[in-house]
């Protein structure tokens, strides 16, 4: 088995209007540097983040934080009406953690989180990089096609049956926990070449392989969640993000085509389109220190948006 990085830290965090719930964290790097957020995707969790990155914080002195979406890992199930809500709950993380400043990388559905708070938290916020995001569903900001015109058809369906779908396969999860590694190369071997590519390097599958049986050990739901906000009109607007956002995308992405990263760009008032030609939905996390290295340059202004 190849060895990876190990989180330094990880802990829960109460969030909340009440501060009754809870979301669950994992630092890498060092506890003082500048602060990257990584949102992992749909699905994910928060050790959804590569070992280039990984490697990366420790050797330039980055603190990268992954967060687990309520639903998955240690995070309390909770359903958000709004990105808004998400966006206060980071704030309360953010004030818990001792962060004033950071970036925030989100990959495929962590890309709508990750510009809600680019919008929401803009005095917190200095840069936003997106890996192959989710765009808007509906709306005036829409665009349709890709995996996510399925999710806004099930999503009434998703709405009644999350609950118990979601303990069914936090349950299957489990059961096929000895199979992981197996079923993970089927996957990659059914991807397009770029995903399965990557998904061929060992420490990649190690990456995900823990990331999947750390998150799902208890409980299953946040993807579910997720495709109910993704199918609601979003609360921001795209032209309103004030944040620079550098977005990363695959010319061969099959789950989010690279048409839906080029609307978004056109609509995002600071935005700078990264093609990752070959390359499909995992292609940004192929770049992971790329994408660290610009988002610095950004926020330190050697890179203008």
């Amino acid at each position: 088995m190849v060895e990876i990085i190990r989180p330094r830290v990880e802990g829960t965090v109460e969030v909340g209007p009440l501060l009754d719930r809870r979301l669950s964290f994992a630092e890498f790097g060092a506890p003082s540097g500048r602060t990257v957020l990584w949102l992992h995707g749909t699905p994910g969790a928060r050790r959804q983040i590569p070992p280039e990155a990984r490697e990366f914080a420790v050797r330039e002195g980055l603190r990268v934080i992954g967060i687990d979406r309520p639903g998955i890992g240690l995070s309390t199930p909770h359903v958000y009406e709004r990105f808004g809500d998400f966006a206060a709950d980071i704030a309360i993380v953010a004030d818990r953690l001792g962060i004033d400043e950071m970036a925030v990388v989100g990959l495929s559905g962590g890309g709508p989180y990750t510009l809600a708070l680019a919008e929401h938290l803009s005095g917190l916020v200095t840069v936003a990089g997106v890996l192959g995001g989710v765009a808007p569903t509906r709306g005036v900001e829409a665009i349709d096609g890709g995996l996510m015109a399925l999710g806004r058809r099930v999503a009434p369906l998703v709405k009644v049956g999350r609950t118990s779908v979601g303990a069914g396969l936090t349950q299957a999860v489990r059961l096929i926990k000895p199979a992981a590694g197996p079923i993970l190369d089927v996957y990659g071997r059914v991807s397009p070449r770029g995903d399965r590519e990557l998904l061929a390097r060992p420490e990649f599958k190690q990456m995900f392989l823990d990331d999947l049986l750390t998150g799902s050990r208890r409980q299953f739901s946040a993807p579910f969640s997720d495709i109910l906000l993704f199918a609601k009109e979003w609360d921001f607007a795209l032209g309103q993000v004030p944040a620079p956002v550098v977005w990363w995308h695959g010319d061969a992405d099959h789950i989010v085509p690279l048409r839906h990263g080029e609307h978004c760009v056109e609509l995002l008032p600071r935005a700078e389109l990264r093609v990752i030609s070959g390359e499909s939905h995992l292609g940004g996390l192929g770049v992971a220190e790329e994408v660290l290295s610009t988002v610095l340059d950004v926020w330190d202004g050697r890179i203008i948006v």
